[in-house]
């Protein structure tokens, strides 16, 4: 790099021209980066020999001279220079509304509903002034809204249409109009309702009609970016109701409640739109063909991706909801939306390119983005941006290429991924001429004929032909595509005629449809996956949302981190705060919709074969732990009669759960205990305990997350719902009339302690030990665990011929038995005996300490994770877990090995 000549501000020719004009008033602003404050005290010290009008436009004036100089010479930040232009804005428009209003009032007086109340009116900034990212020469994007219909009570009544509509007209002429002083702001109204033909101001209910009518997706993403600018004294009241109202229309409109992916055309057709447009505006004018802002790799570019993420998954995901495009890259990269590079990388091009518009803006104050033709000004520009520009090299050139194809490479491959045509896939009217009809003949002889049959069987079907034609042809993609992957043996022909059923019931959920055609990998692992297993099909049909997560390129190499999860979704609970939508609805729907992606991941891992059946159980228990846990910290937060920070609350998991071995779909036992010495303790958690029941197990539209058993609870449903620790303790223990059944000690060989308020885990742990060590009849407890499986065998018939990997003798439940036997009559004496290890170790240890036959143990163990397996594949594949002899015949050797160990235990 050659050297540098110093930079100064003074090359700007605006500079220069301010500084002639307005010499003497350049002293009255302070010294420093121009906040809120110092831009209103500026005003009102130009007041004294000015009128408004003018006092607003010198101020302009004077706070673009200093940035120029700060942004120049002294390097300030992108951030600081963009956030004081929105403060000059904000102050501006605040002084000329209340100016405005004033003028108007004593005309016509205040405008007041039907029964008196005031009417409110808003000044919404939307674009770069509502993300509070404004450039040196920005026009402002405004619309205007009003609360509520109604007169004015002045002489001159009129209606509060007419009165906010010469409020508009009258801020346009103290902000907008050219004058002596120049203007303010260009102030553009296209962004509202009906654009240019809309009236100027719009009231609460015609905007509500709008959106619900006749709003667009590219309205979406303009919305997305707006907040109220003005009047400034209600800008720091995010609680008044008012406000709320007008936020509670538009937070639904730009996000969706469901992952919205059918905006991507939309999204693209604008896009199209306005690379056209600057392609036809740099004909023959090479000097437009340096955008940054709208060219291909410009400012708009890195916009429209960021904001695309938001749309699509913002209904359901607040914490990426921001205006800022800086702050929303580290949000979706946080989420794990774009890799943390790219969005580093993009963050690091938008500064850029924002730097760069920020020169060219400086020269002369003008509203453009492309680079000047002088010599001189590109050597300033690239000077000041550390680089260098001449006749024989330029790198300010180069760097802006290097960065603009970053910029158009990454777009492209997110708004193109389901919509640009790869080379060779130009068949069956892919490419081209007509689309094809999802029931047409020439598409459907195309298809395999097992895939033709299924899919003409739909395509006849009266919720195919009422669908949208964009839909049907939406369909006739993703059903090529399946047989393209058949052809190509990516996926089997079962699984393609399974995604045709798997499809029926979403055809009125054709976001789903828009997400697939969109993400073709999500399509292809989807055929896969239906092609591995039956269950698979039967979740993704409860729970389609979730095939999103067949996107995320961590899926197969993963496993559930309990930790992540809890943090993930404590963030989604600050961002339902933050966009004042954190009731309870939205919680329920959010731990549900949580819970199913992180089952979801795991089946994928499991049906892969990537985790074995006990990382599978070990996941899925931790999982409801977590969901346990984080439902107690919302409701408890949310109950009324929480007389603490935090429950003195326990959960005690039993079976599956407490030995860490819970399958899919699996209900949870559990039992409640309380440690509390509040006078009213037993009322309030069992009013907190029906609550939490009901958090947990109500279905709500994003599905259900438990069944809840409590029967192991003291005295079973006879009991009460939750129990204090200590009555827990002596009904386990012995102590008193009221005591456990040996049945109900069986079942603590499994408990532990997995969600609640942790100090009360050791003391829940105890209980568990002192009922493990209390002294027993050893015949007597083999007699009694007996009758019990007798019982149970006698509950669960088997058909003869048949062997159930389960309830048969030598099944699963006699290992579990003995088991428990083993840990009951010996854990006195040998206290490892006591860990909740589970029933494979348990099993392993009880033979290293010779309570077992040698081989006994090690054989039975084996056996119990093979018929686990056994159970497990034919579980996943929806088929019975009684086998006949033919299917039985491998298991043989684990199955005399349970016996083995059955008549070691029992004798």
């Amino acid at each position: 790099m050659s050297e540098l000549f110093p930079v100064f501000a003074e090359h700007s020719r605006y500079v220069q021209r301010i500084r002639r004009r307005y010499a003497e008033d350049l002293p009255r602003l302070p010294a420093g980066l121009p906040d809120r404050a110092v831009i209103a005290a500026l005003i009102d010290d130009l007041l004294t020999d000015r009128q408004l009008g003018s006092a607003l436009r010198v101020a302009r004036h004077l706070v673009l001279e200093r940035l120029a100089v700060l942004d120049i010479e002294q390097g300030a930040s992108v951030a600081d220079v963009t956030l004081a232009m929105t403060h000059l804005a904000e102050v501006t428009l605040d002084r000329a509304l209340t100016a405005a209003r004033a003028e108007l009032d004593a005309i016509h007086g205040e405008p007041r509903t039907a029964d008196g109340r005031d009417i409110a009116f808003w000044v919404i900034g939307m674009g770069k002034l509502g993300a509070r990212e404004l450039n040196v020469s920005s026009d402002i994007d405004l619309i205007y809204v009003y609360e509520d219909d109604g007169e004015t009570q002045g002489p001159k009544p009129i209606s509060a249409h007419e009165y906010f509509a010469n409020v508009a007209k009258r801020l346009y002429a103290l902000i907008g109009d050219v004058v002596d002083d120049g203007q303010v702001f260009r102030v553009d109204l296209a962004l509202r309702p009906n654009g240019k033909s809309g009236p100027p101001a719009v009231s609460l209910s015609m905007l509500e009609e709008y959106f619900l009518v006749q709003g667009r997706e590219w309205e979406r993403f303009a919305w997305l970016k707006s907040r109220v600018v003005a009047p400034l004294a209600g800008m720091g009241s995010p609680a008044d109701p008012r406000t709320l109202a007008l936020r509670d229309l538009v937070t639904p409109f730009v996000y969706r409640r469901y992952l919205d992916y059918g905006v991507f055309e939309g999204l693209r057709q604008l896009h199209g739109k306005i690379r056209s447009e600057a392609k036809a505006r740099a004909a023959g004018r090479p000097e437009r063909a340096n955008d940054v802002k709208l060219s291909r790799g410009g400012i708009r570019e890195i916009e429209f991706t960021v904001q695309l993420l938001q749309v699509v998954r913002g209904g359901q995901f607040p914490e990426i909801r921001t205006r800022s495009t800086v702050k929303a890259l580290a949000q979706v990269a946080a989420r794990g939306l774009m890799k943390a590079e790219t969005a580093q990388r993009l963050s690091e091009a938008y500064v850029f390119l924002r730097r760069v518009e920020h020169r060219i803006q400086f020269l002369d104050d003008q509203q453009t983005h492309c680079l000047p033709q002088a010599d001189a000004d590109l050597a300033w520009i690239a000077a000041s941006l550390g680089l260098t520009c001449s006749r024989e090299t330029c790198e300010l050139f180069e760097q802006l290429g290097e960065v603009r194809e970053l910029v158009a490479m990454e777009f492209d491959a997110l708004l193109h991924e389901g919509g640009a045509p790869k080379p060779g896939g130009c068949k069956g009217g892919q490419c081209g001429g007509p689309r094809p009809a999802v029931d047409g003949e020439d598409f459907l002889q195309g298809l395999p004929e097992p895939l033709a049959r299924a899919v003409r069987a739909l395509a006849d079907g009266p919720r195919v032909q009422g669908l949208r034609e964009e839909s049907r042809q939406r369909l006739a993609k993703l059903f090529y595509r399946a047989a393209q992957a058949v052809e190509a043996d990516e996926c089997s022909l079962d699984a393609a005629v399974r995604f045709v059923d798997w499809v029926e019931p979403l055809l009125r959920r054709e976001s789903y449809l828009a997400l697939l055609v969109e993400r073709p990998a999500v399509q292809a692992r989807l055929l896969r996956l239906l092609g591995l297993a039956r269950w698979p099909m039967r979740y993704l049909m409860q729970h389609p949302g979730v095939i999103d997560e067949l996107a995320d390129p961590l899926l197969l190499t993963a496993r559930f981190d309990r930790e992540a999860f809890r943090a993930d979704l404590l963030d989604r609970e600050r961002g339902w705060a933050r966009s004042g939508q954190a009731d309870e609805e939205a919680l329920l729907d959010t731990l549900r919709r949580a819970h199913h992606a992180e089952v979801f991941r795991t089946l994928v891992r499991d049906v892969e074969g990537r985790i074995t059946v006990e990382q599978v159980a070990d996941d899925l228990s931790s999982l409801a732990d977590a969901v346990l846990q984080i439902a107690i910290d919302w409701a408890w937060a949310r109950f009324g009669k929480a007389h603490r920070p935090d429950p003195r609350l326990a959960v005690i998991a039993y079976g599956k759960l407490g030995g860490k071995e819970l399958g899919y779909g699996g209900d949870l036992d559990v039992v409640f205990v309380f440690d509390d010495d509040d006078e009213n303790a037993s009322e309030i958690y069992g009013a907190f305990l029906r609550r939490l029941i009901t958090w947990l197990t109500l279905r709500t539209s994003a599905g259900e997350l438990f069944d809840i058993d409590t029967a192991l609870r003291p005295n079973g449903n006879s009991g009460l719902l939750v129990t204090s620790l200590a009555h827990f303790e002596a009904y386990q223990t012995g102590r008193g009339s009221n005591t456990a059944w040996t049945w109900e000690h069986q079942a603590i060989t499994r408990a532990r302690f997995c969600a609640g308020n942790a100090e009360l885990a050791e003391r829940c742990e105890g209980v568990r030990r002192q009922v493990l060590t209390a002294p027993r009849d050893a015949q007597a407890l083999k007699t009694e665990v007996q009758a019990m499986r007798e019982k149970v065998r006698a509950a669960r018939p088997v058909r003869a011929g048949l062997f159930d990997v389960k309830h048969s003798e030598g099944g699963m439940m006699d290992a579990e038995f003995a088991v428990q036997v083993l840990v009951l009559a010996h854990s006195a004496a040998h206290p490892q005996l006591q860990d909740d290890l589970g029933n494979i170790a348990l099993l392993l240890l009880a033979e290293t300490l010779e309570l077992l036959p040698a081989g006994v143990g090690v054989a039975a163990a084996t056996a119990y994770r093979e018929l686990r397996k056994v159970q497990h594949r034919a579980r996943l594949d929806e088929q019975s877990t009684a086998l006949d002899e033919e299917a039985a015949a491998p298991l043989a050797v684990h199955r005399a090995a349970v016996l083995a160990l059955w008549l070691a235990v029992f004798g």
